[in-house]
C-alpha cells in the first residue's frame, strides 16, 4: 500500500508522563499518539477534527540523557497568577538525536507540513525540529505476521504485545481547561527492543525499510474525533 512519508528530526525531544507534575521529570521513550496530533495541529495553524484518520509513525533516538532545569512555581486564584515567584532545581530526562517517520495517506494533512504555520517540536518549546517530506509515496508491503514492531505505541487490547504498559490520551479537546479524548492502555515498544513474535494476535503491519538496510513494521492507527 501507498503511504505519504514525513521525517521529522531534533536535536533533543522529550515525551512527558502523565500526571507526573513535580520531581523528578522521565521522558516516555515513544511519543504518545496525542502528540503526533499535536504536531499535525501546529503544522496546520489549527485544532483539527480527524475523521477516519489512517496514520502510523516510527521513533527512534541516538541517546537519552538528564539535564537539571530551573523551574518557577507561580500560585494563582481565579485563573490569574501572583508575581511572586519559587525557583526550583528538577532533573528531566530528554532524547539526544531523534527522528520521527509518520506514515499518512491523506495529502491535504502532509501539505500542512510544507508550510508549518507554527513552529515543530518534539516536546517542549526548546526540542525545535526540522521537517523532510518525501516527495514520492512509500509503498509498503502488508504484513500478517510481523516481528519488527519497535519504536511504536500499539493498543495492548486486543494485541497484548510486550512493552511498558502505560495509560496514554489519543488527543484532547479545545477547551479551557483541555479533556482527554480516547485514553487507554498502550504498549510502548522502544526502537531498540528485541524483535517480537505477534502470533496469534492477529495484528497487521507494513513494513518499512528506514535506514541503512534495517526494516521495521508500521502499525497503522484508525482514528476518529
Amino acid at each position: 500500500m501507498e503511504y505519504f512519508k514525513i521525517e521529522i528530526t531534533s536535536w533533543t525531544a522529550s515525551f512527558r508522563y502523565p500526571n507526573l507534575i513535580s520531581g523528578f521529570q522521565p521522558t516516555l521513550e515513544v511519543p504518545p499518539m496525542s502528540t503526533v496530533l499535536g504536531l499535525i495541529n501546529a503544522a496546520s495553524g489549527s485544532y483539527q477534527k480527524y475523521d477516519q484518520l489512517k496514520i502510523g509513525y516510527y521513533f527512534e533516538y541516538e541517546a537519552k540523557c538528564i539535564d537539571l532545569e530551573t523551574i518557577y512555581q507561580m500560585d494563582g486564584k481565579n485563573g490569574t497568577t501572583s508575581n511572586q515567584a519559587k525557583s526550583n532545581v528538577i532533573r528531566r530526562e530528554f532524547l539526544y538525536n531523534s527522528i520521527l517517520n509518520i506514515y499518512l495517506t491523506d495529502e491535504n494533512i502532509v501539505s500542512f507540513f510544507t508550510h508549518p504555520v507554527y513552529p515543530i517540536v518534539l516536546g517542549r518549546m526548546n526540542d525545535l525540529a526540522s521537517v523532510k517530506i518525501f516527495k514520492e509515496k512509500v509503498v509498503l508491503e502488508e504484513n500478517r505476521n510481523p516481528d519488527k514492531i519497535k519504536g511504536q505505541i500499539i493498543p495492548f487490547y486486543p494485541y497484548h504485545l510486550s512493552g511498558q504498559l502505560q495509560a496514554l490520551p489519543k488527543y484532547f479537546t479545545d477547551t479551557f481547561p483541555r479533556k482527554n479524548i480516547g485514553t487507554e492502555a498502550y504498549s510502548i515498544i522502544g526502537f531498540d527492543s528485541n524483535d517480537n513474535a505477534t502470533i496469534g494476535s492477529n495484528i497487521t503491519a507494513y513494513r518499512d525499510e528506514i535506514r541503512n538496510n534495517k526494516f521495521i513494521d508500521i502499525f497503522m492507527h484508525q482514528l476518529n474525533f
